[in-house]
């Protein structure tokens, strides 16, 4: 064994490189003034286009981002559509003149109790700054008692029934000694329209003041029968609606979206969803032209009888027209009253109403309610079709007397 010591084995040594100069290059040449603007120029733009997508782009971060910031969180509730703000806007105008009304009656006794003082609830408008209120006629039949609940929760026990309308659901109360109230604004209801938005405003179940829902007018000149306290009552010309309208609503506006009342809400139909009633605020403004100047209610009088002309009408009938007002009456009687304000003008048996006053006979109202926008003593124009003749007459309206 080679007892030697085995020495490191060293690694040889590479050669150096040897550096050498590197070749002379071409002078360079200097770039125009033009070109070095367009190169400072273009790196602006990738300068500014970066920041732009950051600040995009940190942007919409704090747009989706699924754990909001305190700071940056939006409150969803400040986001109101125009339909949202209009409806709003007409509820703070109108609200302060939409009153609760609170009655007390003598219910029916039966063979197991005593009659006994009951209590009831609906709506009403304030018409007259100095207290005069509209609601609905079935509200306040037979009432002991009447009160009147502000929007404000002031209330009022020294409420007059001033008197009804006989042949409508329409009447009339009395604040005693009051003054400086938010009389509501009365709109037309003559122009309203298929399709329109509508909002309605009352004491819904008679728990919830001033309750507060929209909708649309689903149709017009509708014919209801209607029943409160175990009376019927056939009402005609009524404003359809979808706008939610619950027992305590009766008496309360229907509004459009200027605030201006075009309907007084009266039925709904228990059967059926996003079907109520309103009577046209038209229908009520000739009595209340006379109950404001301190007069009783009255109704205006033409003094016909008539059918409301519809295509089934007018086929059945032949005539020639599919709107207006059919002056007839069955059993071969008059249907001109005698010595009625119509009777004086001139109108006969078998003329056809299609005008009153510059106002179609239809769809912007029927006969009735057309006539109830005058008061007693008024006289209007009628456009009527006897035979192949186009006529124009006036008429001094009369005052309606529930015992002819």
């Amino acid at each position: 064994m080679d007892d030697k010591k085995q020495q490191p084995q060293v690694a040889p040594e590479l050669p150096r490189p040897v550096l050498q100069a590197p070749p002379p290059q071409p002078p360079r040449k200097r770039r125009p003034a033009a070109t070095l603007l367009l190169i400072v120029c273009a790196a602006l733009l990738v300068a500014g286009a970066g920041v732009f997508g950051y600040v995009v782009r940190d942007e919409w971060y704090k747009n989706t981002e699924t754990t909001p910031r305190q700071s940056t969180q939006r409150d969803g509730n400040a986001i109101i559509t125009k339909e949202e703000e209009d409806i709003s806007t007409v509820a703070a105008k109108v609200s302060e003149s939409v009153v609760s009304i609170v009655t007390k009656t003598t219910s029916v006794a039966t063979p197991y109790s005593r009659s006994r003082v009951a209590e009831g609830a609906g709506t009403g408008i304030i018409v007259g700054r100095d207290g005069y209120i509209l609601t609905n006629k079935h509200v306040i039949d037979e009432a002991l008692s009447v009160g009147v609940v502000l929007s404000d929760g002031t209330n009022y026990d020294n409420v007059t029934v001033l008197g009804s309308d006989p042949l409508n659901d329409i009447a009339f109360l009395k604040i005693a000694d009051v003054s400086d109230l938010p009389a509501a604004e009365l709109g037309d209801s003559t122009s309203i329209r298929i399709g329109q938005k509508v909002i309605a405003i009352g004491n819904s179940l008679g728990m919830y003041q001033n309750t507060v829902t929209s909708g649309i007018i689903s149709g017009t000149g509708r014919p209801v029968t209607a029943q409160s306290r175990g009376s019927m009552e056939s009402l005609t010309d009524l404003i359809q609606t979808d706008a939610a309208i619950n027992p305590g609503n009766s008496g309360g506006p229907l509004l459009n979206l200027q605030g201006q009342v075009i309907g007084v809400n009266t039925a709904i139909v228990k059967s059926a969803q996003g079907i109520g009633f309103a009577i046209p605020i038209g229908a009520a403004k000739g009595a209340l032209k006379g109950v404001l100047k301190g007069e009783s209610v009255k109704r205006a009088y033409l003094g016909v009888n008539y059918l409301p002309i519809n295509a089934a009408v007018a086929r059945e009938y032949k005539l020639p027209v599919k709107k207006g007002a059919y002056v007839y009456a069955e059993d071969s009687q008059s249907a001109v009253v005698a010595d009625g304000p119509a009777q004086k003008s001139g109108i006969r048996n078998g003329d056809i109403i299609t005008n009153i006053g510059d106002i179609a006979v239809g769809d912007r109202g029927g006969v009735a309610s057309l006539v109830a926008e005058y008061a007693p003593g008024d006289t209007i124009s009628l456009t009527l079709l006897r035979g192949d003749k186009r006529l124009t007459t006036t008429v001094v309206l009369g005052a309606y007397d529930a015992s002819r």
